[in-house]
């Protein structure tokens, strides 16, 4: 368990420092989910340069952007560590597609919302099965949803500890860190794509926009998927 002490000194450690007190405290219960967007490579690269005994891993939608599975083969090969990939379950994938269309996430949020939940929420649901912490790269200035977001909460539907080492960065630190550490990242970000995910519900943004615009473009919504959501 996380102690009302070691949340209070987590929130007054950088992103380096409270990764490796997190993994020492728990050397076989932490677990990391990438996406492979800048955020998670800044924490991909503090975990695997550091040794720290935490699992990453990544979700394979089935529609990913072909510069995803670039990236994934760099980290592999840059870290000599293989990162692992979870997928959605195959029948649960037919029977959307079959019944509803190939693209039927465009027709409603209900149906978007049931495709990101059979593609990213039960896959990952799986690959933290056991897990006591679970790490994810969020940042607040994200989206009106994550802007009150703690850097460690109760997870009370997984029955885990959620730690958001860059809930406090800005879009600037992250960059820094990525130049200074010469973190490899996606070449989509170059082309005005900063928050990714599938290749059909992502679009780039213009200059003023949200960072989580191009996401869900033709929605009216929160912009998640249910991974992070309250």
């Amino acid at each position: 368990m996380i102690s009302k002490e070691d949340a209070d000194t987590l929130k007054q450690l950088s992103a380096e420092e409270g990764l490796k007190l997190i993994s020492s405290k728990f050397p076989e219960g932490v677990v990391f989910s990438t996406s492979l967007g800048q955020e998670d490579q800044v924490i991909t690269d503090i975990i695997f340069r550091n040794g720290l005994p935490i699992k990453v891993f990544t979700l394979d939608t089935g529609r990913l952007f072909y510069e995803h599975y670039e990236l994934l083969s760099q980290n592999n090969s840059r870290y000599k560590i293989q990162t692992e990939v979870y997928f959605p379950e195959a029948s649960d994938v037919e029977k959307y597609v079959n019944e509803k269309g190939i693209n039927a996430f465009y027709h409603s949020i209900e149906n978007r919302k049931e495709c990101c939940y059979i593609r990213k929420v039960k896959p990952l649901n799986r690959a933290l099965n056991g897990a006591k912490i679970w790490i994810t790269g969020l940042r607040s200035e994200q989206s009106e949803n994550r802007e009150n977001m703690p850097v460690i909460e109760w997870d009370e539907d997984r029955k885990l500890f959620k730690y958001n080492p860059l809930i406090h960065w800005s879009y600037q630190n992250v960059l820094d860190y990525l130049d200074q550490n010469k973190v490899q990242e996606l070449s989509l970000h170059k082309k005005g794509f900063i928050s990714i995910g599938c290749q059909p519900c992502t679009r780039a943004i213009v200059e003023g926009e949200n960072p989580r615009a191009g996401r869900w473009w033709w929605e009216n919504s929160h912009k998640e998927c249910g991974l992070h959501s309250h």
